[in-house]
């Protein structure tokens, strides 16, 4: 049912600023095929690309704490930096995932706590996300 449909896409280019990283500029995945995985296994791919192209690092900057747990799962890691309107800076080396990236570390659950204290107001499908990957009630917040 897909033939004539893009179920995935995956946009990237060097950093201005820094020959030895790329930049992926966004990450989407058809709403009839969201939570399949594809999106991290793009963005695995990926990666594994602009590493035989000679990239050291990958960055990319998210807005929603669903795309952020996505890129976790990739490798990726919040680097502490905020970007643009309400967006976190995550980064990653082009050939291993970025330390802490496995498992539950202080980086990760900073990252998602930056979502909480932005200015940006939640919606309770955020919020109960963000509550539930904290280990928290999801009704208390």
């Amino acid at each position: 049912e897909f033939d004539d449909d893009v179920v995935a896409a995956v946009s990237f280019s060097p950093d201005r600023t820094d020959p030895a990283c790329c930049r992926l500029r966004y990450v989407t995945v058809h709403v009839a095929r969201r939570g399949e995985g594809l999106g991290p296994r793009l963005v695995d791919r990926t990666v594994s690309r602009l590493a035989a192209d000679g990239y050291d690092r990958v960055r990319i900057a998210v807005n929603n704490p669903f795309a952020y747990v996505a890129l976790h799962k990739s490798g990726f890691a919040y680097t502490g930096e905020r970007t643009g309107l309400a967006e976190l800076e995550l980064e990653r080396p082009a050939t291993e995932p970025a330390p802490e990236s496995e498992g539950d570390g202080e980086r990760y659950r900073a990252g998602l706590r930056a979502f909480r204290e932005d200015d940006r107001e939640l919606d309770p499908r955020e919020r109960r996300f963000i509550a539930e990957r904290l280990g928290e009630d999801p009704e208390s917040g």
